[in-house]
Parts: C-alpha cells; sequence; structure tokens
C-alpha cells in the first residue's frame, strides 16, 4: 500500500477540493499520512492569489521533495494554472494539474507509476486545463471533512468579474455551476453522516446558476433556488453563506432568505473598499451606497444580523483622503468582523500597471489604524448578545484558565463556551444547546448558562 500526504494553501473552495482528493486517494487503496511524515506520493493544492501565495506554493512543493527525494510530487491548483511553465522546469514537481483535472489525480499517478521507477529520471504527466476554455462544472464530491460538525460545500467556480487587482479569473477561468441535482445528492451524504451544518461555497458564489441551461423547458435557478432546495434537506439544521457580493441583497432576496429559519445571520459581503473612486479603480461593480443599502436590508430583515467583509488598503493611487473615505464608511456600517488586507502586487492583473504604487510603511499604518475601528466594532457586536438567549452548534472540548469548557459557534457565527462540571463526562460536541449569555469568558468568547440541551 502506497502513502500519500496532502496539504492545501488558500481558499475554502481549495480545502474542499483537497478533502475530494484526499477521498480518491483512499478509494484508490493509498493510505494518507500527515504531510510531515514519509510518504511515496505529496499532493500540494496550490494557490496563486498573490505573488507570496506562489512563493509559498513552491516552498511547500520543495519542502516536499526533500523530505522524500524519491516522492512523487503533485503540484495541483492555481499556481500550476497561472504559471505552468515556471512549474514545468521545477525539478521538484513530478505531476501538474490544473483546475478543473484534479478528478484525474489517481489515473495519472496510475500512470506515472506504470512507467517510472524511483531510480529514472521523472518525466512530468501533465494534466493542465485551457481554463478559458472550460465551460463544465468539474463534479468533485466528499462525505466528509476535517471537522465534525460543520461541512463547506463548494457549488460554483470560476469568475466573470475581473476586478483590477484578481489573478483570479485567469486561474479559475469563468463561471461554472454545478447542477442542482448533485448539489442536493451531497447534501443528503452529508446529513447521513451527522454534518448539522453547510456552508455554501464557491469561488464567485452570487454567480451560481448564470450558466445553467433551464431543463425541459422550466425556468432558470439561482443562488435563492439552491438555498431552498438544500433547505428542505432533513437534517442539516443550518445553512451558512460564503461570501457574497452586495448586488444580490435585494428586497426580494433578503426578504426570501428571511423566510427560511435554517439559514444563518452571518453574511459576508465583499467590500474592499469604503470610496468609490478606489472601487472605480479595483473595476467593482457597485457603490459605496449601493453597498450600504444591501446592509440595510439585511438588518431590516434579520435581527442584528453578523455583517462581515474584505478591505484592501493601499491599493494603487489610494490618497490619504481615500483612505479616510473608507475608514469613515466602516465606522457608519459597522461590521462584526473586517478583514483586512495590505495591497499586494499581483504580475498579470491591470492593478499591477496603476500608478503610483502605495509605499509599504503607508500600507502597514492604514492597516494598523483599521485594525483598532475593528476592536471597538466586534467588542460593541458582542457586547449586544450579553443578556440574550443564544444557540449554539458545539464543537470541541477546551480549556481556559484551568477549567473545561466545550465550545461553538452561534448562528452568527459568534464564539461561545459552556462550561463543564468538574467530574462529569458531557459529550456535547455536534450538539444543539440554548442558554443566555452571561459574560466575556475571555477575549472573543461568550460564556453560555445552558439552558435546554437539544440534541
Amino acid at each position: 500500500m502506497r502513502k500519500a500526504a496532502l496539504h492545501n494553501l488558500g481558499c475554502k473552495v481549495n480545502a474542499y477540493e483537497t478533502d475530494s482528493m484526499r477521498q480518491m486517494l483512499e478509494q484508490a487503496g493509498y493510505e494518507i499520512v500527515p504531510f510531515d511524515a514519509m510518504a511515496d506520493v505529496y499532493v500540494i493544492n496550490t494557490c496563486s492569489v498573490t505573488n507570496v501565495a506562489d512563493r509559498k506554493s513552491r516552498q511547500m512543493l520543495h519542502r516536499a521533495k526533500k523530505k522524500n527525494p524519491n516522492s512523487v510530487v503533485v503540484a495541483a491548483g492555481c499556481y500550476v494554472q497561472t504559471s505552468k511553465e515556471q512549474a514545468q522546469v521545477d525539478p521538484a514537481i513530478d505531476i501538474l494539474i490544473g483546475n478543473n483535472k484534479k478528478h484525474e489525480l489517481p489515473k495519472l499517478l496510475e500512470r506515472f507509476f506504470q512507467s517510472h521507477t524511483p531510480e529514472s529520471e521523472k518525466d512530468f504527466c501533465s494534466s493542465v486545463a485551457d481554463i478559458g476554455k472550460e465551460r463544465e462544472y468539474e463534479e468533485l464530491s466528499i462525505s466528509r471533512t476535517g471537522e465534525h460538525t460543520r461541512a463547506f460545500l463548494k457549488v460554483q467556480d470560476g469568475c466573470n468579474q475581473f476586478c483590477s487587482y484578481c489573478i483570479i479569473p485567469y486561474a479559475r477561468g469563468r463561471v461554472r455551476s454545478r447542477k442542482m441535482p448533485e448539489v442536493i445528492r451531497e447534501v443528503k451524504t452529508l446529513a447521513e453522516k451527522g454534518y448539522r451544518e453547510l456552508v455554501l461555497t464557491g469561488i464567485h458564489l452570487s454567480s451560481y446558476g448564470v450558466d445553467l441551461q433551464p431543463e425541459d423547458g422550466g425556468e432558470t435557478v439561482g443562488l435563492l433556488d439552491l438555498i431552498r432546495s438544500v433547505h428542505e434537506t432533513e437534517g442539516i439544521d443550518r445553512i451558512r453563506l460564503g461570501s457574497l457580493e452586495p448586488g444580490i441583497v435585494t428586497e426580494e432576496f433578503a426578504e426570501a432568505l428571511s423566510e427560511l429559519p435554517k439559514v444563518c445571520p452571518h453574511f459576508h459581503l465583499s467590500l474592499q473598499s469604503g470610496c468609490d473612486a478606489t472601487l472605480k479603480r479595483m473595476n467593482r461593480k457597485y457603490t459605496c451606497a449601493e453597498y450600504r443599502e444591501s446592509c440595510r436590508l439585511l438588518r431590516k430583515y434579520f435581527a442584528h444580523p453578523a455583517i462581515t467583509t474584505d478591505v484592501i488598503v493601499g491599493f494603487p493611487g489610494e490618497t490619504e483622503e481615500e483612505f479616510e473615505l473608507t475608514r469613515e464608511f466602516l465606522k457608519q456600517i459597522n461590521f462584526f468582523e473586517i478583514h483586512i488586507f495590505k495591497y499586494s502586487l499581483r504580475k498579470g492583473t491591470r492593478a499591477a500597471e496603476l500608478k503610483p504604487q502605495v509605499p509599504e510603511e503607508i500600507k502597514g499604518q492604514r492597516s494598523d489604524s483599521l485594525f483598532e475601528e475593528l476592536s471597538v466594532m466586534n467588542r460593541e457586536y458582542l457586547n449586544w448578545h450579553l443578556g440574550r438567549e443564544l444557540e449554539v452548534l458545539m464543537e470541541e472540548e477546551v480549556s481556559f484558565g484551568g477549567k473545561k469548557y466545550f465550545l461553538g459557534h452561534t448562528r452568527e457565527y459568534v464564539k461561545a463556551a459552556v462550561l463543564l462540571p468538574e467530574g462529569e463526562i458531557h459529550r456535547l460536541e455536534n450538539r444543539l444547546v440554548k442558554g443566555k449569555a452571561v459574560s466575556m469568558l475571555k477575549e472573543h468568547v461568550l460564556l453560555l448558562e445552558a439552558g435546554e440541551l437539544h440534541c
């Protein structure tokens, strides 16, 4: 039995695909071992979102070959897609697998082992898609994940937006949606395995369905139709959505979601900048006013939803005045969480040619400034929950200050914990617990006074 180790870099979509490749190898008879162990095969699912991600991908590939020079090193995913020529001459890599070709992993390995021996010179075994011509969704699936309560479910790939800073459309191709019957089949499998929460994810989730043709003369389907179908599946208690574009949040969309009790009031709306001039240079497809309206609609139909976002500071040409507009906009919206990124020049994108590029020192100052604002917003949002009854899906046992607690997340994705009495054994994993939030146990964690227990 050959041993295989896998390592994932990048986003939740990558993580899903890595889980799928792991299960493919298991079904093909491989023993899966930790990545730092000796293995016959190392699979690195790479990332290419920034130049730094490219470098990390190369480092992991070289680390694997150094661990076992006679191993077969597989480079899969976005770095392969955007840097094929460089990857082909990298002596650490034996097999290249681009996006939309990951289902070929077992076949490529079999072909490689049949034609090579550990002592022979290893030629490349390549399966890289012409991503610009791909129109079909690559059907991958999982029946379990590394988590025991929550499963990420990929339903869409590719992006048609072409934001000026982003390489992803060139790495992932155009929008491709998974057919709804295939999604629901996997949802049922995960429900049967005991997963109570699903996170629907994709490269550009809001565009789900735009490429699907109506079947049998029926109507076209979109993300809302998919959510409704998942909602009908027995065994799933929570549906969480991946990153959304603000334009999808119309009155109809927000109202419809609010009528589906399994949908969690936790929404990640991509922002990137709170300045219209910067948004235009980024080639984002909305204005600050439109973004604000989307947040207003979510708060109209959901009671105190958790709204989170991404912000890029130091985008080319961002002046101090433009940055201040962003800072004020963030305070007006009052987010629960903000993922703050310093702009990273990415070769191959239009933004790499924009002038002037903002110095790294200024990017750091602006990032630090926003982190201070975020700390205030985050504390205000958590304090709002004190004294209120919350529902928590329990995930793991933890220790704080020498005491044992069970920790999980609320529907808003706020961390909360229940104290475990000494001498008693509690198996609360994957159970829903309701109780009142009585205090802050530690930073970012609420203490729950357990009440009614739901299994």
